[in-house]
């Protein structure tokens, strides 16, 4: 069976794992794409090297000719400008719109079929811009967020009650930033209501800890991002494609009136397989969290109209 190939734009932190989880798993095939065209050779280089030692015969290869991308089934964006102490993702829209453009642009030259996974933030607005530069059907095109976040409220939530994480059952909507929406009420514990487990102030800590978890790693590193926990979250949705799992995944999908989003890409629970996103579950919302969830959309939306004006 052919291996699927796949494309990450982005040689750093957030790229290099990704490639190096793709082909410790076996994947498939990886090209790394990077303006520092030694950079991408030389982690492409070292994942060769250790490929034998994963027993993974996948291949790998790196530089910063998007020729070798050609005919990508999935291609990764993590390319962009890194956040900064003090920096939070709505500062980074103007310097990684134009980079998000760029790339995008050369993506959907020589992979035009490809599904487009966009790691690059702010998230949803940087979705957005793939989708408009590409002009792929919006099925195509998702964002990783809800992977992500609901696997930092998984963590913090069995720190916080001494239990295993494979216990957790969780969902996190909304945009990936301070206005994400943790969904504490379908939140469960083997089975268990966690609202039962956790006394409100304390499931409310750890929800706004779940928020800024990004911005905690930034100020703890001082010139860097997490990138562990990014990249294990996009392996997870490029696994989905590439194996068409249908797997149920929160993600930044294009929305048609979905919870109430019209014509954006937002978090919401959607079905990840060979064709992108396949559909987008529904769910009722209490009045609460469809208000929580507005403020979310409402935020993405704004984003989305200053892009329309760079674009």
């Amino acid at each position: 069976m052919k291996r699927a190939k796949i494309t990450i734009v982005g040689a750093g932190n957030v790229g290099g794992s990704t490639a190096q989880r793709l082909v410790a798993g076996a994947v498939g095939d990886v090209v790394l794409i990077d303006i520092d065209e030694g950079l991408a050779r030389g982690k492409a280089l070292d994942l060769a090297e250790a490929a034998p030692l994963y027993h993974s015969d996948c291949r790998v290869t790196g530089g910063g000719d998007y020729a070798a991308t050609a005919q990508s089934d999935v291609v990764v964006i993590t390319s962009g400008s890194p956040r900064k102490p003090g920096m939070s993702r709505d500062d980074l829209l103007k310097i990684n719109t134009g980079i998000v453009r760029q790339v995008t642009e050369q993506v959907a030259r020589h992979s035009p079929q490809a599904v487009l996974i966009v790691v690059s933030n702010p998230l949803d607005a940087m979705t957005y811009v793939a989708h408009r530069v590409s002009n792929f059907p919006p099925e195509r095109v998702m964002g990783m967020a809800g992977v992500l976040d609901a696997a930092r409220f998984k963590a913090f939530l069995a720190e916080a009650l001494s239990v295993s994480v494979d216990h957790i059952e969780t969902l996190v909507l909304g945009g990936h930033g301070d206005t994400m929406v943790p969904l504490t009420r379908s939140t469960t514990v083997g089975g268990v209501p966690v609202e039962a487990l956790l006394p409100e102030a304390r499931l409310d800590a750890i929800v706004q800890r779940v928020r800024d978890g990004g911005a905690e790693i930034v100020n703890l590193l001082k010139t860097g991002s997490a990138y562990f926990a990014p990249s294990a979250s996009v392996v997870e949705m490029v696994r989905a494609v590439v194996r068409d799992e249908h797997a149920l995944l929160p993600c930044a999908a294009y929305c048609r009136g979905e919870y109430g989003a019209q014509n954006l890409f937002v978090g919401v629970p959607a079905v990840l397989g060979s064709r992108g996103v396949e559909r987008i579950v529904s769910m009722e919302l209490t009045a609460r969290e469809r208000a929580a969830f507005q403020k979310s959309v409402d935020a993405v939306q704004e984003l989305c109209r200053l892009i329309d004006r760079l674009l």
